[in-house]
């Protein structure tokens, strides 16, 4: 019995190891595509397209998406387990992932 139980404590284990893997590896790829918002506010900035005020109006929005995708993001196993489910739920429908930057925008007006 206790041989049992290591075996599914080791299969647990790998498992949620897994799970964060696959949500960290989304966390990383979801920052880089909202740090591009802010890679391109300064681009319109430095282009005279946007002031200093709207741009940051746009750094505040990205504080916001990215807290929303630190907290779709999870800190525990079980949590790392619901996120990783819910990419692969995604990929599997052929799905695009949440659009973080676009959910703050209900937000801003």
């Amino acid at each position: 019995m206790a041989e049992s139980s290591d075996s599914e404590r080791a299969t647990e284990k790998a498992r949620r190891r897994a799970a964060r893997e696959t949500v960290a590896a989304y966390h990383q790829e979801e920052l880089r595509r909202l740090l591009g918002h802010v890679r391109a506010g300064f681009v319109r900035l430095d282009a005279g397209e946007i002031d200093e005020f709207e741009l940051d109006e746009l750094i505040h929005r990205y504080k916001k998406a990215a807290a929303k995708l630190w907290s779709f993001s999870g800190s525990s196993g079980a949590h790392w387990q619901q996120a990783a489910n819910a990419i692969q739920y995604w990929r599997d429908q052929g799905e695009s992932p949440r659009d973080w930057w676009a959910e703050t925008e209900a937000s801003e007006r």
